[in-house]
Parts: structure tokens; C-alpha cells; sequence
């Protein structure tokens, strides 16, 4: 896994060519237990790091469609998933906990409900105030500049803009590690005012 922005963050990823950007997923190593986002399968070198790293003991998924590998790794090492509650009915795997808006998760972490995506109540997860994880709403195609998931794809247009408003609202946010496309390690708030204002 890569070092990310911070000494307690990791991450992995996997290209997807026919959307022609990367997918991401990201560690959390924390005292009273590791967390897993929106994780996809790991190679042998990152599962051995994971190892290293103390393992995981919870999994937070911001949707659906991000799935990935988290039954798998839950399956493998008792890990608790952790799911929108916006699609507790609907859901393709079991969750142990159903995540609602502005929940704190853990200390340090916050989930905000998006709607208006391809999936309802899809999350946003702040943590510590300062680094945004999102799933598929709110992207970045183009480096530096966040984007937010092609029209033909919203449930709702102006409920997805009036989320994005709204997250856009939060104060101190330096970095988005986005679920697909690239990162921002600075500037996070204005590169999401940029996007707020541009919808």
C-alpha cells in the first residue's frame, strides 16, 4: 500500500480502462482498530503490509457499488462491514451496522448522507475535520480539478448539486481521496467550491 498524506493513511488502487482512471481504497490505522474503506481486492504485497499494519477491524462502505472485496476480507479476518443506511433494504452483502447521516462512526469520523447519486444515501466520511473520502459522487477525472459523476448517472440532478453544496459548506477540509480518479492532497475546500460553483 502507499503512504498517503498522512502517517496513519494508506492506500491502493486498481486502473479501470474502460472508465480510464484509477480506483482507490483507503487504510486507516488507528489505536482501537484499523479501518478499511471502500476496499478492493489486495495483492499479496498490500495484504502482507496490512498484517504489518495491524489488520483491520472494520470495513465502511460509501455505497453499492463499492463493495468490492469487503465480503471476502471480512470473511477472512472478522472484520465488521459498515453500511449506508440509505440502502439497508436493497443492499448485496451483510452489514453488521448501518451508518446514518452525521454519525460519527469512530471518533475522529463522520459520515454524511449523499443523495441525488446513483445510489441512495450514498457517504461522504470526514476525517478528523480535515481529509474527505468519497465514493462516487463527488470525483476527479482531470488532476486538481474534482468533477462530479456524469448526469446520465444521478438519480436526482438537484439533489446530487445540493449535496455537494452542502459538503462543499464544511470548513478546514485540506485533502479528498476520492473512491475514483485522483486525489487532492491541498486546497481540498476550494477545489470543492470550485465544483459547488460550477453546477
Amino acid at each position: 500500500m502507499k503512504l498517503l498524506h498522512r502517517p496513519d493513511l494508506f492506500g491502493w488502487s486498481e486502473f479501470d480502462a474502460e472508465r480510464n482512471l484509477d480506483f482507490h481504497s483507503v487504510l486507516w490505522v488507528r489505536e482501537n482498530g484499523n479501518i478499511l474503506i471502500d476496499p478492493l481486492p489486495m495483492s499479496e504485497h498490500d495484504h502482507s503490509h496490512l498484517q504489518l499494519l495491524g489488520g483491520v477491524n472494520f470495513i465502511v462502505l460509501t455505497n453499492s457499488d463499492h463493495c468490492r472485496d469487503a465480503e471476502h476480507i471480512a470473511n477472512n479476518t472478522g472484520a465488521q462491514i459498515f453500511g449506508p443506511s440509505g440502502e439497508e433494504d436493497t443492499f448485496p452483502i451483510i452489514c453488521d451496522r448501518w451508518l446514518h447521516d452525521n454519525e460519527e462512526i469512530v471518533p475522529g469520523l463522520i459520515a454524511y448522507q449523499l443523495e441525488g447519486s446513483k445510489t441512495h444515501g450514498e457517504l461522504a466520511l470526514l476525517l478528523e475535520h480535515t481529509t474527505l473520502i468519497t465514493g462516487d459522487l463527488i470525483r476527479c477525472h482531470i488532476g486538481g480539478e474534482l468533477c462530479m459523476l456524469p448526469k446520465a448517472k444521478l438519480t436526482d440532478y438537484h439533489k446530487a448539486t445540493q449535496s455537494i453544496k452542502r459538503i462543499a459548506d464544511i470548513t478546514g477540509i485540506k485533502t479528498v481521496l476520492t473512491g475514483d480518479g485522483w486525489p487532492i492532497f491541498n486546497h481540498g475546500s476550494e477545489a470543492l467550491h470550485r465544483l459547488a460553483r460550477s453546477i
